[in-house]
């Protein structure tokens, strides 16, 4: 079968990502109520009770609101930071919660998950380096830039998983207050489409099959835009070697194609 990755919907109304391997199945984040979770995985043709542990990124509700619900009924056990757990408010009837750490490899069945410290505007945010059956898949939302030590540590994905979250005068002439659009646009923040394009220009090592752009706002952004700074970053790469990377968007009202690795 190999490993397929699905983004079951991003954005800021909600986050939830699969990656499956031949005998396993992991869930990133959980940012939809469980009736909403389970129709999406129906949509996908994954079932709930196959999911063997659920990784949270931190506490934000566009990430964590199913846990509650679904843990509770599924018994899935739980890995977050001792800080996300701190600040996620969870009920003591959700399956066992787990600590994990920034650059500690957490392996599970066949599975090597190893958290990455992130810049965002949470207690103890991670994203994370996913690493099965010889793949590498590198899920990287919800930070407000990308340092040196997540740049090293990404080399050599398979699949990236990138935040494209704002175009930066969309979001300067839109309508949130100016107090949030200086959150967003901080470094610790989210990515915009430029710090995206520039990754991709400068800091990316051309290795992944599959770059999918991820956690694009529906007020700040269009995905055809993201799209095409993207596009245009890959094309401008000075005479880098690019692997023939498939460019990919996630979406947030379903869930996106799968990706086969």
């Amino acid at each position: 079968m190999g490993v397929t990755v699905n983004i079951l919907g991003s954005g800021s109304s909600g986050n939830a990502a699969v990656v499956s391997s031949s005998r396993s199945r992991l869930m990133f984040d959980i940012g939809f109520g469980k009736k909403e979770m389970l129709r999406r995985l129906e949509q996908v043709s994954i079932s709930p009770q196959s999911i063997k542990a659920i990784f949270i990124s931190h506490e934000h509700s566009d990430h964590t609101c199913g846990l509650n619900g679904f843990s509770k009924e599924f018994k899935t056990p739980v890995f977050m930071t001792a800080g996300t757990e701190r600040a996620a408010g969870l009920k003591k009837s959700i399956g066992p919660v787990q600590a994990i750490r920034a650059g500690q490899p957490v392996y599970f069945e066949d599975f090597v998950v190893t958290p990455l410290a992130v810049p965002h505007d949470a207690r103890e945010p991670v994203a994370f380096l996913i690493q099965v059956e010889g793949m590498k898949i590198g899920l990287l939302t919800d930070l407000g830039e990308i340092t040196a030590a997540i740049r090293r540590e990404i080399k050599g994905c398979h699949c990236l998983i990138l935040e494209s979250n704002h175009d930066v005068e969309m979001l300067r002439v839109g309508p949130y207050p100016w107090i949030i659009k200086q959150r967003v646009m901080s470094c610790q923040g989210h990515l915009s489409n430029a710090a995206a394009a520039n990754f991709l220009q400068n800091d990316y090592d051309g290795e992944a099959e599959y770059i999918v752009l991820a956690h694009i706002s529906q007020v700040n952004n269009h995905p055809e835009i993201a799209l095409l700074s993207a596009r245009d970053a890959l094309r401008s790469r000075p005479r880098r070697r690019l692997f023939g990377s498939h460019l990919r968007m996630a979406r947030q009202d379903a869930p996106a194609d799968s990706v086969v690795l």
